[in-house]
Formats: structure tokens, C-alpha cells, sequence
């Protein structure tokens, strides 16, 4: 891509501190940049450093060490007022579309809650913004009177959603955001995100652990395995031909019932080590097949092995 990247993620790094002075390693050296109005995906096992990526992009948590850039700025020299816009112009929507909304509140205070700290507007502007908010995402202007528990999950997800476009952002992590919806609504909320980001230009990081979902929205895809990123590359490319041995077991995985003929189902072996101590060299080598000496012994970098398709593997170029 032609463009300047809206984020630029280098050598990123978050430690945790857990019990006798140990460290857990959620987020280990990952560099990748996110383009204006694209859709980014981090994709990898449930405890590989995805959602503790996307919130310490948007600062909910200090990195460890690294570099985030916005628009060519290090996020952690920026001045309290450039703070507080990089916070409205970069929002998120959560996992949890109960959890993450205030039962006392109704829908309307909700979507109104950031609105109130970010732009001077009267009461009735402020109305007149929430149901227009509604509309867009799909409800009616009478749920503003409603309160969480009154909703289901698919219009809960939504008026998460709402609440994100309140602050007119440019940039949203959407973190897993059809986990806990049933499968009938979960396609209408991915599209609904889709004709929001071409109506609004928005773009997207988008974290999930499914598949074929990830594939009908993104741009480009990062694989994530304990906390680094093993490869990167455009949508299309990586499901066409995976070239790392995670990747292509986690795709062996997918159901398809278009084909014929099912694809061997690459089945791995052993359990994902532990971010507090992971092996030495690759950390996938304790579980890859084609492991050798040099795997457990280096760490293989991230190398551009096709055209915009990168993969931290020893051997990929032999697989």
C-alpha cells in the first residue's frame, strides 16, 4: 500500500507481573501498520495476545516497550490535549455487549456519556444525535428510553456500536464483536460494520478467533500464537496459501461445506505453552511437526517471503 499508515506498531512489548516475580508476556515484539479505511484482523487461539494488543494500541494499557504511532506521532509524547482527541478519534467495541453497558443507564445516556465530555451541545442536539445514532445502526428512536437488560444481544452489540460513533471516530478495535451473539444475528452485525466503514470511512481492527468471518471483512490478516506475530498478510494470499505451519493447522480447522472433499484436518499436538514461559527459539517449535534443532535454538524474524506476505518460519520457504 501507497498510503500513510494511520497506526505504525513496532516492536511492541506487554508484560504483566504475576506471582514469584515472574512475568507473563501477552504481547512480545509484534510490529505490523494498519492503513487508512482498511480492515485489519488479528486472528489466533483464545490467550495469544489479541485483545491485549488492540488496548494497548488505544492506551487502556501502558506498553511495556515499543513504538505506537498515530499519524507519524509516538502516542507516549503526546501533549493532554493531543491525548484527549487521539481518545475520541479511537474508539472500541467490546466482546461483551452486556457487560460493557451500565445497567442503571438507559440506551440514550449511554450513547450520550462520551458526547457530553467531547462536544458542546445542548440537550436537545444531544437527542437529536442519539436517534439519528439508532437509526444508523438499525433500532428505533424509542429504544433510547430503554435500559440494557431490555435488550437482546444483537441490539445490546449494537448500541455498543452506537456509543463508538458517537465520538465520530476514525479508527475502531472491534474486540471479537460477534463472540456472544447467536449465529442468525452475527452476519448482520458484521454488515452492518462493513456499510458503516464505507459510509463513514472508518477503519478497523478487528480481533476474532473466526475464520470464515474474518475472512468475509478484512483487508489483511495477522496470525498471532503466544503473543508474537507469526504471519501477515493480505486476505486473499493467506487463505489461498498459508505458509506457516500455525496458520495452516488453524485453517485445516475451518468448516466448509462447499467442498467435495474435506482437506486433511491438521491436528496439533501438545498444549500452547505458557506466556510465562515459553520455549526457547519459535515459540510454536515445542508443537510444530517440522520442527528442527534451529527452531529450538532461534527465533525466526518476521521476513517478507511473497509480496506483502510475511512469516516468521525457519522452513516455510521448504513447506
Amino acid at each position: 500500500m501507497s498510503k500513510q499508515p494511520l497506526f505504525e506498531i513496532k516492536n511492541l512489548k506487554r508484560y504483566f507481573p504475576a506471582k514469584g516475580g515472574k512475568t507473563v508476556k501477552a504481547v512480545d515484539d509484534v510490529t505490523f501498520d494498519i492503513f487508512p479505511g482498511e480492515t485489519f484482523s488479528l486472528v489466533g487461539e483464545s490467550g495469544c495476545g489479541k485483545t491485549t494488543c488492540g488496548r494497548t494500541i488505544l492506551g487502556v494499557y501502558p506498553k511495556t516497550s515499543g513504538s505506537i504511532l498515530y499519524e507519524g506521532q509516538e502516542t507516549a509524547e503526546m501533549s493532554k490535549a493531543q491525548l484527549r482527541q487521539f481518545r475520541r478519534r479511537n474508539q472500541m467495541i467490546f466482546q461483551d455487549p452486556y457487560s460493557c453497558l451500565d445497567p442503571r443507564m438507559t440506551i440514550g445516556t449511554i450513547i450520550q456519556e462520551g458526547m457530553n465530555v467531547h462536544f458542546k451541545r445542548t440537550p436537545a442536539e444531544r437527542n437529536e444525535k442519539v436517534t439519528e445514532l439508532l437509526f444508523k445502526v438499525g433500532l428505533t428512536a424509542d429504544f433510547a428510553s430503554r435500559f440494557p437488560h431490555e435488550l437482546s444481544g444483537g441490539q445490546r452489540q449494537r448500541i455498543g456500536i452506537a456509543r463508538a460513533l458517537a465520538m465520530e471516530p476514525d479508527f475502531i478495535v472491534c474486540d471479537e464483536p460477534i463472540a456472544a451473539l447467536d449465529v442468525s444475528i452475527q452476519a448482520q452485525v458484521i454488515n452492518l460494520m462493513i456499510d458503516l466503514q464505507q459510509e463513514m470511512g472508518l477503519t478497523y481492527l478487528f480481533i476474532s478467533h473466526d475464520l470464515s468471518m474474518v475472512r468475509h471483512i478484512s483487508d489483511r490478516i495477522g496470525v498471532m500464537y503466544l503473543g508474537s506475530l507469526v504471519e501477515l498478510s493480505p486476505t486473499a494470499p493467506l487463505y489461498e496459501k498459508p505458509l506457516h505451519p500455525y496458520t495452516q493447522a488453524l485453517f485445516s480447522a475451518i468448516p466448509d461445506v462447499h467442498r467435495g472433499k474435506k482437506e486433511q484436518r491438521i491436528r496439533l499436538k501438545g498444549e500452547i505453552p505458557s506466556p510465562i514461559n515459553p520455549p526457547s527459539g519459535c515459540k510454536f517449535s515445542s508443537r510444530c511437526p517440522y520442527a528442527q534443532d534451529r527452531c529450538h535454538e532461534e527465533a525466526p524474524a518476521l521476513q517478507e517471503l511473497e509480496k506483502d506476505h510475511f512469516v516468521a518460519c525457519h522452513l516455510a520457504a521448504q513447506l
